[in-house]
């Protein structure tokens, strides 16, 4: 299994509305900084971060599926199709940009989420009409046991239908807890760990620190562990195939 570390001065940096609302990219678009361009189809991935309110005008989107997942907040959606869209703590909203969209973002008080784009074949989604859904945090499966909570964003018992190949899990682990995740082949596990520190234990043990990004790729089937090193750990971690079946978008373009 590959398994590589990227640390925050290596992830990429971004910033909107007079730097109120600032960003760190383990995946970010071209110039920003991010070593890692993309794995598979995961295209773009910021953890994003307000103290107050911020916003996002009204600009374009076209093929990609984008997840906001919000871990502290509230954030609100406008966009062409009509939408006015309020999500809060836990929420997540999706937006399948199919042939175009334009949309705005609100940043409505004290704020921490994500916004995940994941690249179906592009050829075949532009022809689709765009659509938006918003879910709430008791959409979704949360299982705990031993020190572990999993939260299912995007997966088995997901209420998110999207076209793409993917998974989103939003982990904590308690003092000394081990999380474990069997990885198929031709698989790309990617962590960002937003709380605490740990390590991954596969055929050895790696340590990684807060705010760091973890990337394990698998040949064959691999099972992985990662393990709380401080008072408690949170990543979310997203798996998705190394390779598909279909061209990708280059972001040299």
């Amino acid at each position: 299994m590959g398994l590589t570390i990227i640390k925050p001065q290596n992830q990429g940096r971004g910033e909107f509305d007079g730097g109120k609302l600032w960003e760190q990219k383990p995946i970010g678009f071209s110039g920003e900084g991010s070593v890692v361009n993309r794995l598979g189809p995961l295209f773009y991935w910021a953890w994003a971060q307000s103290t107050g309110e911020a916003g996002i005008g009204l600009h374009p989107h076209q093929g990609f599926e984008i997840i906001n997942y919000v871990i502290k907040g509230r954030g609100r959606h406008k966009d062409t199709l009509g939408t006015d869209s309020i999500v809060d703590t836990g929420g997540v909203q999706v937006m399948q940009a199919g042939s175009g969209i334009s949309h705005a973002e609100s940043i409505l008080e004290p704020y921490e989420g994500f916004q995940i784009w994941l690249e179906p074949n592009l050829k075949e989604a532009t022809k689709r009409p765009p659509t938006y859904r918003k879910y709430v945090h008791e959409d979704f499966p949360n299982v705990s046991e031993n020190g572990v909570t999993v939260k299912t964003i995007l997966g088995e018992h997901s209420p998110i239908q999207i076209v793409t190949d993917a998974q989103i899990y939003d982990v904590h682990m308690e003092k000394g807890a081990a999380y474990t995740h069997v990885l198929a082949p031709h698989r790309t596990f990617a962590a960002l760990a937003i709380r605490g520190n740990g390590s991954v234990l596969t055929e050895r043990e790696v340590s990684f620190d807060h705010k760091d990004f973890v990337i394990m790729e698998s040949e064959k089937e691999e099972t992985l562990a990662l393990q709380s090193t401080g008072e408690e750990l949170r990543m979310l971690l997203i798996e998705i195939p190394t390779e598909v079946d279909y061209l990708l978008y280059r972001k040299s373009h």
